[in-house]
């Protein structure tokens, strides 16, 4: 891994509880363009048993982000498409405007935190 200092610069806005938004096919190229800071994007499912123990838990996880931006796959399938989301919940890191990828973990703090950090040393990409 890395030791690029820029890779560990996270917000550390608040760790306990972060901010939520909840973005659609109309509004998250625009907003996730225009965040300031550290968007965790997931995308889930009412029908999912997964997602729903990730919308309840994830905001009182001390991530170092500055938000979740949550997407109903169900309701958005442009996002779905552009993202390939193949499995739920599916979760995508974006920092100030810029694309780090995909976020592949095990949804518990200590590793979420790790595939953060991993996530935004590699090169940033366009929003898709």
């Amino acid at each position: 891994m890395t030791t690029d200092p820029q890779c560990h610069q996270f917000d550390i806005v608040n760790l306990s509880i972060v901010k939520e938004l909840h973005l659609t096919d109309l509004d998250a190229d625009r907003r996730l363009l225009d965040l300031p800071g550290t968007s965790l994007l997931v995308f889930t499912s009412t029908g999912c048993a997964s997602c729903r123990w990730a919308r309840r838990e994830l905001p009182l996880l001390r991530l170092p982000v500055a938000r979740l931006a949550w997407v109903d796959a169900g309701d958005n399938a442009g996002l779905v498409a552009r993202y390939e989301v193949f499995h739920l919940p599916a979760l995508f890191i974006v920092r100030d405007g810029q694309f780090y990828g995909a976020v592949r973990c095990r949804l518990r703090a200590d590793e979420l935190r790790e595939a953060l950090t991993v996530a935004l040393c590699r090169p940033a990409e366009e929003l898709p």
